[in-house]
């Protein structure tokens, strides 16, 4: 009877399905684990001959196969980084270091001694390491490599700020000290570190240009001296250095002499010459005074040299000083016409001036002129003061620093408006007003506060030598709209690209270390004086403190400097047919034929999943399910049992018979 091995094969089949289910309800809480599922199949015993007639008993039941689900478990967090879990397809490769390569989604690594990242079985978590350049290297064993990180010297600054356009540059003290905050409008400071990761600071003072014109006298001129690389001729001093032109005031308005002319040229000369200078009066032979532009608030002193190349420098540097960047308008009064025969009417600006009686003296014209600053001043917006100068004689008309060089056709007149009365004024003595001083500022920048840094300052006009040198550099805003405009002699648009500054110096450990400055975003709004942004690019000395990994893979590692270095990207396997893959224990499976080899890439590419850190893959069973499934396996064994006791008991009564 061949029922006995059909309830035979049954119970096999019963036995096997328990054990599957019990194995599956074992590994409930295993990380990473697969649950399994036992198919079966039917046996028939059949011939060749009469083979498929419906009249053959079956010989019972085969498992045919345990299959696996790897579906995905549910993803639990945890505190430790190393804990990986793959959120997707793959599996993580491992390698025991003696040839033998097993697949897991089971993600509890941990670093060994020597730094590598392994299972809690022992092996090694496989991945691709990186170059220099951060390109993926052949895969391997991934390990911490890097146990500390090293030093780097400051190389690039990245600074901007807002310098409140309301502060009043008048106010500022008119010598500079960088102890002393009254003489700069705003100062901020950064920290950098040098290449041994020695920590230090550059402060940065911005000094606005105040409205005045800084100017120096220089005396005994004569042939063969050299001013700012401008070699004096033999035609310089005859036709301009000399008494005749006692009080000629040498500017780009000259329109005579020729020589006259040539020599400002020259002098001026953006190659040549110094074009820091406006303009040269001549106060006597060979006694010169330089005038600077009011935009170079404090100028290192003209180059001088005289003709036995002897520098006469230190004697100039005792004569420098500064007047007010204001137009004047200086009106003498003629003493001729006083005492006024008749009565005078005089009209300034528009403002027509009460009678000034006949018989008035010189003072008394000026007096009622200077009574009418007010009335001039609310019809004339530009203009500043009005003042009788009782020393000189003369009515003074100031205009405001601002406003800067006053077309002449604009300029106030004054201008007699009654009859038969004279005009007792002269033609005005014009100095020339200068705004250029406008929204440009004076950028020092020291080291730890004391050394005066290199940002770039180029030599002195004369001055011997190529290169930069220690001091201010000149950063210019837009008085209009309060942008950057210019930054150490370079000028440049809105929207264009803003050079940079160049620190040498702030590295004691390294001389040849350079530092980028860039302050594009760099303001002069009237609001607050404020650091909108600043970034160093430096870093001292950092030790491991943790290892972390990205979403795609990157094994990122942590130091105490704050510093971050990827060492590597973990690969992801999959198989082109994972069902193929053979379980070897400790929630690990080997690659078979079924399966196919490993297809390797970084999580996240392709259909691979990404990577979680500080997370694991529970199992994937589900106890409800394996519970039915066991009171299942439990009735198909108790079924084929009954079926065997039933053929015992036919059996023994076929014996008795």
């Amino acid at each position: 009877m061949s029922g006995f091995n059909t309830a035979v094969n049954g119970l096999k089949a019963a036995t096997t399905d328990l054990d599957v289910t019990g194995n599956n309800i074992a590994n409930a809480s295993t990380v990473g684990f697969k649950s399994s599922r036992t198919e079966f199949g039917d046996i028939y015993a059949t011939a060749v001959v009469g083979a498929g007639s419906s009249n053959v008993a079956g010989a019972g039941v085969t498992v045919t196969d345990i299959a696996q689900d790897f579906q995905a478990g549910t993803i639990q967090f945890t505190n430790n980084n190393l804990d990986l879990a793959i959120n997707g397809s793959g599996f993580f490769q491992l390698d025991d270091g003696q040839g033998s390569t097993t697949y897991t989604r089971a993600g509890s690594f941990e670093l060994d001694k020597n730094g590598f990242v392994v299972s809690k079985t022992g092996n090694f978590l496989q991945g691709y390491g990186l170059d220099a350049e951060g390109n993926r290297l052949p895969i391997g064993n991934l390990a911490v490599t890097q146990k500390e990180s090293p030093p780097k010297a400051t190389e690039g600054i990245d600074l901007s700020f807002n310098i409140d356009s309301r502060e009043d540059s008048s106010t500022l003290l008119p010598d500079y000290d960088k102890d002393e905050p009254g003489s700069f409008t705003y100062s901020t400071t950064m920290r950098t570190f040098d290449s041994l990761g020695n920590e230090h600071t550059i402060k940065f003072n911005m000094a606005e240009a105040r409205p005045y014109q800084a100017q120096q006298n220089v005396t005994g001129i004569e042939t063969g001296d050299d001013i700012s690389g401008v070699a004096i001729t033999a035609t310089d001093t005859a036709n301009v250095i000399n008494a005749a032109n006692a009080g000629l005031v040498i500017s780009e308005k000259t329109t005579a002499p020729a020589e006259v002319v040539d020599f400002f040229a020259r002098m001026t000369d953006p190659l040549s010459g110094d074009p820091r200078i406006e303009s040269v009066i001549v106060n006597g032979a060979g006694d010169l005074t330089l005038r600077f532009k009011a935009e170079f608030p404090e100028p290192d002193l003209v180059q001088i040299t005289d003709a036995g190349g002897v520098s006469t420098l230190e004697v100039a540097e005792d004569v420098v000083s500064e007047i007010a960047a204001n137009e004047t308008y200086s009106f003498d009064i003629n003493a001729a016409v006083a005492p006024l025969a008749d009565d005078l009417v005089l009209e300034i600006g528009g403002i027509s001036l009460p009678a000034i009686p006949s018989g008035s003296g010189i003072d008394d014209i000026g007096a009622a002129v200077a009574a009418a600053e007010a009335k001039i001043k609310d019809a004339n917006p530009t203009v500043e003061s009005v003042i009788y100068d009782n020393i000189n004689q003369s009515v003074v008309i100031t205009y405001k620093a601002e406003a800067g060089d006053i077309p002449d056709g604009d300029a106030l007149q004054i201008t007699e408006t009654s009859a038969p009365a004279v005009n007792p004024f002269a033609a005005p003595e014009i100095k020339d007003g200068d705004n250029s001083y406008l929204g440009v500022y004076r950028m020092y920048a020291y080291l730890n506060g004391t050394e005066t840094l290199d940002i770039g300052k180029a030599l002195d006009p004369g001055e011997a030598g190529t290169g930069t040198e220690p001091g201010p550099i000149l950063i210019k805003f837009n008085p209009s709209n309060g942008l950057l405009s210019g930054i150490n002699g370079q000028q440049f648009s809105v929207g264009a690209i803003v050079p940079g500054i160049t620190i040498t110096g702030a590295d004691p450990a390294d001389s040849t270390t350079t530092i980028d400055l860039d302050i594009s975003n760099t303001t002069q709004f009237a609001s607050a004086s404020i650091v909108k942004s600043s970034q160093q690019d430096g870093y001292t000395k950092g030790d491991l403190i943790g290892v972390t990994f990205s979403g795609t893979g990157e094994m990122v590692a942590s130091f105490s400097n704050g510093q971050n270095q990827n060492l590597g990207v973990v690969a992801i396997a999959t198989f082109e047919n994972q069902s193929g893959l053979s379980p070897s224990g400790d929630t690990e499976w080997s690659a078979t034929f079924a399966s196919g080899n490993a297809i390797l890439n970084p999580p996240g590419t392709g259909l691979n999943g990404t990577l979680q850190s500080a997370a694991l893959e529970q199992s994937n069973v589900d106890l409800s399910a394996e519970l039915v499934a066991l009171i299942e396996a439990q009735r198909n064994f108790q079924a084929n049992s009954k079926t065997l006791e039933t053929l015992n008991t036919v059996t023994q009564n076929i014996l008795q018979i």
